[in-house]
């Protein structure tokens, strides 16, 4: 039996199957990740991307914080792509329980998927730091400048900077989700963030499957690897 036929049978057989996804699973939908060669971290700023989503640079240099966040980091007219696509059906056939995602961009959710649990926060949602009300993300989007509320607060999009902790609410579903799931699938993460890749350790089953184009530090834990295309697995499940 190959790897792909091992998979597949492994997901006919799941009914709590989790998907933990990483900038892999939306570059193939065009939106450029942080560590590749064309990534954010290749290319050159007055500070390095590290620095400008900091905590603590968005409310020193709020400005170019904005400026910075608009031009590389609000992916709006992005489509779902067959990942995406796939785990959404997975969902609605009953066999995956959970999507943990390191991506802020909602394609899983614009793809139909449900339970989604967005460890690093959204662009979509967006909120005023002085009176808490909901901005759509088109806003900050046409801002010219630092985007403010009409009571004058600073619209602050829900995404976890550097400095700032994860939601506890997200990780706690994140985590439940992982310990229950009878498979868990790893795709398009090298896995070298922390704390997101240590929710791995939370896995108790004898399903992993890891899905990346290049090699992991987890790779020698699993029981599947693919260093392949996401785009290229999934399309054949």
């Amino acid at each position: 039996m190959t790897n792909l036929q091992q998979l597949k049978q492994w997901i006919r057989e799941s009914k709590s199957a989790v998907f933990f996804g990483g900038a892999g699973v939306s570059t193939e939908s065009g939106i450029p990740d942080f560590r590749s060669v064309d990534g954010l971290y290749s290319q050159t700023f007055d500070y390095p991307p590290e620095t400008i989503i900091s905590h603590s640079f968005y409310e020193r240099k709020p400005e170019y914080f904005f400026r910075f966040y608009r031009e590389k980091m609000l992916p709006l007219g992005f489509a779902p792509n067959v990942t995406h696509q796939v785990l959404a059906r997975l969902e609605q056939e009953g066999h995956l329980a959970a999507v943990v995602t390191q991506n802020i961009d909602g394609l899983h959710q614009k793809a139909g998927s449900k339970a989604v649990y967005e460890l690093h926060g959204s662009v979509l949602r967006n909120y005023c730091v002085k009176c808490g009300k909901f901005h759509r993300a088109e806003v900050v989007r046409d801002a010219k400048s630092v985007p403010l509320c009409e009571c004058g607060g600073i619209i602050k999009p829900d995404v976890v900077l550097y400095e700032e902790p994860l939601d506890e609410r997200t990780v706690e579903g994140a985590v439940s989700a992982i310990r229950k799931a009878d498979l868990l699938i790893v795709g398009g993460t090298s896995l070298t963030v922390y704390p997101a890749a240590g929710l791995l350790h939370y896995y108790r089953g004898d399903r992993l499957v890891l899905i990346n184009r290049d090699e992991t530090p987890y790779d020698s834990y699993a029981n599947l690897v693919f260093h392949e295309k996401l785009g290229d697995i999934f399309s054949q499940l």
